[in-house]
């Protein structure tokens, strides 16, 4: 594409952060050592580490991790390095993970990556779909799912426009472009809020919120990731959706905060 267009747009967005898989084994008989039916983050504000459950009794945990700096992937080298970093910072995970140091040494450091590029079509030769056109990092779950969105996109134009390719593949560029840009914006945030913010009392009570306005209004108001995981509401359309609700919700809270406040100082005045 790079070669046949003039001015394509590409673009590799590298976090300053990578990734290294780790183990926690299964207990005897196979049963999971920690609540199976969760994802379990340990955040540390600039970086965490995740856990994932598998279907044989382990997990699958990733450390997200600087490259560089004074701790880091680069800095930890030695096995001494790296059982002092996760006594420090795991101490709770460690005694699950017997093979911790053998994993850490021999598995890969892998980076992490966000593409952007335009047009994604090429005449009426050729359409990128997927991680081609709009690789994101892993953070939403949403990578592959976005593919598949490409392809029934894809698919329509196609039929909407079965004499003229170039225009079917031009449509699907438009339709799908924005949405891929809103889940790489996405995607990144939700690695910050997930290292950094679930350990904030305010952050889960924001959680908590959202989960009883979504019992009261069903239908109404949809948090964020209830849009983006288990709904075929655009992605662009539902980080729109999710900021009108955010600032009608601190909106409202305001307002209820500032009625407390007269009421209160009503009743301390001398004589009401």
């Amino acid at each position: 594409m790079q070669k046949k267009l003039d001015g394509f747009q590409y673009d590799e967005s590298y976090l300053a952060h990578g990734y290294k898989e780790l183990t926690i084994p299964p207990a005897a008989g196979g049963s999971w050592v920690m609540e199976k039916n969760a994802l379990h983050i340990w955040p540390r504000k600039s970086f965490m580490m995740i856990a994932l459950p598998n279907p044989d009794g382990s997990f699958t945990c990733t450390l997200f991790w600087e490259f560089k700096g004074p701790r880091s992937f680069e800095s930890t080298k030695t096995d001494d390095d790296v059982r002092r970093f996760f006594d420090e910072e795991f101490p709770d995970a460690v005694p699950l993970m017997p093979a911790l140091l053998e994993d850490y040494r021999e598995n890969p450091t892998g980076s992490l990556v966000t593409i952007r590029c335009a047009p994604w079509y090429y005449k009426d030769k050729v359409a990128l779909v997927g991680d081609a056109a709009h690789a994101v990092v892993p953070f939403y779950g949403q990578g592959m799912n976005a593919a598949f969105e490409d392809c029934v996109v894809l698919d329509e134009c196609l039929a909407q426009f079965s004499d003229n390719r170039q225009r079917a593949f031009a449509e699907y560029f438009a339709r799908r472009k924005e949405n891929a840009d809103a889940l790489a914006d996405l995607a990144v945030e939700n690695f910050v809020e997930m290292r950094d913010k679930t350990a904030s009392k305010a952050f889960r009570a924001k959680k908590k919120l959202d989960h009883a306005l979504e019992g009261l209004l069903p239908g109404i108001y949809l948090p964020l990731y209830t849009m983006i995981s288990f709904t075929r509401i655009p992605y662009a359309t539902a980080a729109r959706r999710a900021r009108v609700q955010d600032r009608i919700v601190y909106a409202s809270l305001a307002l209820v905060l500032l009625v407390i406040a007269v009421i209160i100082i009503r009743l301390m005045i001398p004589g009401r």
